[in-house]
């Protein structure tokens, strides 16, 4: 085999029926086009009775090589299945309203390479973010919305996902409801953060409701979007004891550091292909 110099690297990702053998197939099928495995996950889901995998290997063949000579194994065993080059940055659109702090998270993890992604553009429904956006030389676009103008708001949304490319759209504080055949139309695409609560505080001022109850842990969640609202599958969560010495602003202000290490943290999950969709649930492989 060439020294890892001459080769690229490459994530194969694929979910399928469970059965005997897969394993024994893929490491193959990478053996005979002189590949060499760096990494290996699996799993095998009983309730649903799917496969999944992850491999980042190194190979001297181009990406639609790979693709069209997979494509039968993939057939054969009923696979969906990709193969991403790990040098390609995920190309990520960013929706936000007036809370900055997630935005200016990413802004600063996608800057300093701790995540694997290019922000291709900022899209609000508010003008407050676009100084931030502006001095780091991001194209933003501020778009209002109302009952009224949704779909055509949407619409130019889809217009932006489709023209710059994009693989990713993450909500980082959007504070708005999706349409049922947006979310649809990228669903997968999507990943949302909010907080978490028990109770589950809904409507305005969830960090007064939770005061106002006692709560004793502050969460966020991070999911994909679905047209059920806040109910799509979770890529990561994380909680924060609090007691009762501390005030609204402090609640808010532990909310606000969980939610940007959530997001963060599924945004990565994404990005380097460790996050697969079973149903309503995910497999998230470390």
């Amino acid at each position: 085999m060439h020294g890892y110099a001459d080769m690229n690297d490459y994530i194969l990702t694929l979910s399928c029926p469970d059965k005997i053998g897969l394993v024994s197939t893929v490491s193959t099928w990478l053996f005979n086009h002189d590949c060499n495995i760096i990494e290996s996950d699996q799993y095998g889901d009983t309730p649903s009775n799917r496969f999944f995998m992850r491999i980042h290997f190194v190979g001297q063949q181009e990406l639609h090589e790979l693709d069209e000579s997979f494509q039968g194994i993939a057939n054969s065993h009923e696979m969906d299945f990709q193969i991403w080059p790990m040098k390609r940055k995920l190309r990520v659109l960013v929706l936000v309203s007036k809370f900055d702090h997630c935005l200016i998270d990413l802004i600063y993890r996608a800057k300093t390479g701790e995540l694997p992604i290019e922000i291709v553009k900022v899209i609000s429904n508010h003008d407050t973010v676009r100084p931030i956006v502006d001095s780091e030389a991001i194209p933003f676009e501020h778009l209002e919305v109302s009952a009224k103008t949704k779909p055509e708001q949407e619409a130019r949304i889809s217009d932006c996902i489709k023209e710059l490319e994009v693989d990713l759209t993450v909500l980082a504080r959007y504070m708005q409801i999706l349409s049922a055949d947006f979310c649809s139309a990228h669903e997968g695409r999507i990943i949302n953060i909010h907080h978490s609560f028990l109770p589950g505080f809904k409507g305005a001022k969830p960090y007064q409701q939770a005061f106002d109850h006692g709560v004793k842990l502050i969460g966020a969640t991070a999911h994909y979007v679905t047209a059920d609202l806040d109910e799509g599958p979770i890529i990561d969560q994380d909680v924060e004891r609090v007691d009762h010495r501390m005030s609204v602003t402090e609640l808010a202000q532990v909310g606000r550091d969980i939610e940007r290490i959530v997001l963060a943290r599924a945004v990565r999950s994404h990005a380097e292909h460790r996050a697969l969709i079973n149903g309503h649930r995910t497999v998230v492989f470390q």
